[in-house]
């Protein structure tokens, strides 16, 4: 099992947002160093914190990293035009020496659908239609293609990734038409935060089936992300997240599922909190029961301060991935 983490490059809008980007790229460096298999970053826009978007800043991180993987859990690709994104990702592959890893979603924030002047409807179908589209200029061919965001007939890429065939794609999903969606795209699932191992294992084969259904092999990556915190004792670790979790999850306003969140179970059930012997027993029944093969951690929660974020890096790197299977080191 591979073991990635999530950067947090969203900042107090008093605080100098240069310190802040500098916090990302110490946490970076230090995620390769300890043998992490990627970094991934988030995306919104007109977000109350200050919010570096994801597009440049894994440009920025490409140019200061040399062999950990960098992607997006989740770009808001519907908001965007489809021929940008190609031409923007074929870049950041190139520059990052193939090192990109795209997660894609259709987002859950009106006020960002309607700045773009996407209907919240057509962001499902803009996200149905991008990734055929992404995959076909990656692979070098001429198509034409038109939709909501305008056409482009005999449309063609010259740059083409490093990695045959572009960067890979997951699908962000959570509810059950989503899953569907992410498996007949032939993507993979890209298993949000939440969830115990019940309704993973039942998503997992609604996944599976709807794969077999369409003729697709259901052998492939199966990426998810989850809150994590290690320390001494499971009572320490719930004490030293449960702060930062009550913040992060009181914020996601738009998101009608944390508004009514059981924090306690959350924390036993669906992250992955407390010693690292919990830690490292949680992922591999998840990965021997789940097929799960990489997860992403979120390591740094609002209020949570940069050099905690660093030390659970640290803990992460010399007290769990060493005892994985698919560790870098």
């Amino acid at each position: 099992m591979k073991i990635s983490v999530f950067l947090s490059a969203q900042f107090d809008p008093s605080a100098p947002a240069a310190e802040g980007l500098d916090g990302v790229l110490r946490q970076a460096a230090a995620a390769e160093e300890a043998g992490f298999h990627a970094v991934y970053l988030g995306h919104h826009y007109l977000a109350r914190s200050a919010f570096v978007q994801p597009v440049p800043l894994a440009g920025y991180l490409a140019a200061a990293t040399t062999r950990i993987r960098i992607g997006f859990g989740v770009l808001l690709a519907p908001l965007l035009n489809p021929v940008a994104l190609a031409e923007d990702l074929a870049s950041l592959d190139v520059l990052s020496g193939g090192r990109l890893t795209v997660g894609v979603g259709a987002g859950y924030r009106r006020r960002e659908t309607e700045a773009f002047g996407v209907a919240w409807e057509d962001r499902l179908r803009r996200l149905r239609e991008y990734v055929p589209i992404l995959r076909s200029l990656w692979r070098g061919e001429t198509i034409d293609i038109a939709g909501s965001w305008g056409e482009a007939p005999g449309a063609a890429l010259p740059l083409r990734p490093v990695q045959p065939g572009g960067p890979p794609i997951w699908v962000g999903a959570f509810a059950e038409p989503a899953v569907r969606r992410a498996a007949r795209l032939d993507a993979p699932w890209l298993i949000g935060p939440k969830g115990n191992d019940d309704e993973l294992a039942a998503m997992l084969a609604i996944y599976r089936d709807t794969l077999a259904e369409h003729g697709f092999s259901p052998d492939r990556e199966y990426p998810m992300a989850r809150e994590a915190f290690v320390a001494d004792t499971r009572a320490a670790a719930i004490a030293g997240v449960r702060p930062h979790m009550e913040r992060q999850y009181a914020g996601y306003k738009s998101w009608e599922d944390a508004q009514a969140l059981d924090l306690d179970r959350y924390m036993a059930e669906d992250c992955l909190v407390g010693t690292a012997d919990d830690v490292v027993a949680k992922l591999r029944r998840w990965e021997t029961g789940l097929g799960v093969t990489e997860v992403s951690l979120r390591l740094q929660f609002m209020g949570g301060g940069q050099e905690e974020t660093m030390e659970q890096i640290r803990r992460f790197g010399a007290e769990v991935i060493p005892r994985l299977d698919g560790g870098a080191r």
